[in-house]
């Protein structure tokens, strides 16, 4: 089949878990046909202002934000900052004369998808969760199509306009083989010698991981004699967690064996190097976490919408493809639960195993055909 031009915007964001996505489906659009226009419409101030031109994409942001669950004067600001952004988003459809408008979750896509129903362009949301977030929620109500990662979404949606997708992924994410692994190791600085667990807290980055680590190093790493740890703090904690390890160094602490970052850039390599997984659970880590074929802990956050982050680990845990540890157990049960986990390498090759089935590695493509079917 032949694809042809087309221009798209993508609107969305706010965490990884909606901007890698997002960037998935760009991508695959571009892989369609380069000839393709894609821009990107996200929320000031937010991640995607920084990630989506890393990646090579134009972005727009506007000045709305979430509602937040305290009473604070930030919510008294809130209509007019809707108001104005609905205002700017009319305008960037006037100028860039869309065929289709892509949402996929976070407040930012709410003006813009709205603003281009109400213009005559066809809308599309993707959403990566068990449980639909209120943005899309809305917006479903009028989308041509929803694309869904979980069966059961007619609770949320139109059954008549739902597909079922997966999640689309970075098509860097696929299962390291022994040369992918050795240059992993190497770019990371790790001994092939040992044992490897990669600690990744999302985009943001997690107290409770965080905190988990500290606790372990603090008591001396046990368990973790042969043990390397490549550990993703977040921009959010980094400070903290850098004196912290400098502390503990200065304490005569184990700390020569842990790598702490604010970002991973290069998760493919973070994955590959990885022996064992610990993370939270939002479905397009896990969407990742499948397609490299990795064992995991799962820490489910207990900040999130219907607890679905516990759904999702779940849906993993009950075909003994992943592990949960509630968060607040954490503390005492995580480290010592990871340093198990790597001690028995039967139980790590069965959980790959078991992961490795419920992969869907073409999340991007089948939604790029949906597109097409209405431009």
């Amino acid at each position: 089949m032949k694809y042809r031009k087309i221009r798209a915007i993508i609107s969305g964001g706010g965490t990884g878990g909606h901007i890698f996505p997002a960037l998935s489906i760009a991508d695959k659009l571009k892989e369609l046909n380069p000839e393709t226009e894609i821009l990107f419409v996200g929320a000031d101030g937010r991640m995607e202002m920084e990630r989506v031109p890393a990646a090579g994409y134009e972005i727009v942001g506007l000045p709305v934000a979430g509602l937040m669950r305290k009473l604070t004067l930030s919510n008294l600001a809130l209509p007019f900052k809707v108001i104005k952004s609905i205002r700017m988003a009319k305008k960037v459809i006037r100028e860039f004369k869309p065929d289709i408008a892509i949402g996929v979750g976070g407040y930012a896509s709410a003006p813009l998808l709205w603003a281009a129903g109400r213009m005559g362009v066809p809308t599309l949301i993707q959403e990566q969760n068990g449980f639909a977030g209120l943005t899309n929620k809305i917006l479903g109500k009028k989308a041509r199509c929803i694309c869904v990662a979980y069966e059961g979404m007619e609770r949320f949606f139109p059954s008549d306009r739902i597909v079922l997708t997966g999640n689309p992924i970075r098509k860097e994410i696929v299962p390291a083989d022994e040369g992918m692994k050795a240059e992993a190791l190497k770019f990371y600085g790790l001994d092939p010698q040992k044992k490897h667990l990669f600690i990744v807290g999302g985009s943001l980055g997690s107290r409770t991981l965080n905190e988990a680590m500290q606790k372990w190093i603090t008591d001396g790493c046990p368990g973790g004699e042969n043990i390397q740890v490549l550990w993703q703090c977040g921009r959010y904690y980094k400070a903290g967690v850098d004196a912290f390890m400098e502390q503990a160094k200065a304490e005569g602490k184990k700390v020569d064996g842990i790598i702490h970052s604010d970002f991973i850039k290069r998760m493919d390599l973070a994955y590959a190097a990885a022996d064992v997984v610990v993370t939270r659970s939002g479905a397009s880590s896990i969407s990742e976490l499948c397609a490299a074929h990795k064992a995991s802990i799962f820490v489910p956050s207990p900040n999130v919408t219907e607890d679905h982050q516990t759904h999702n680990a779940m849906a993993l845990v009950r075909k003994d493809a992943g592990i949960i540890v509630t968060d607040a157990e954490a503390g005492l049960k995580l480290m010592k639960t990871a340093c198990e986990l790597l001690d028995n390498p039967e139980k790590i090759a069965l959980m790959e195993q078991n992961i490795a089935a419920l992969a869907k590695t073409d999340a991007a493509m089948t939604i790029a055909e949906e597109v097409y079917k209405y431009v």
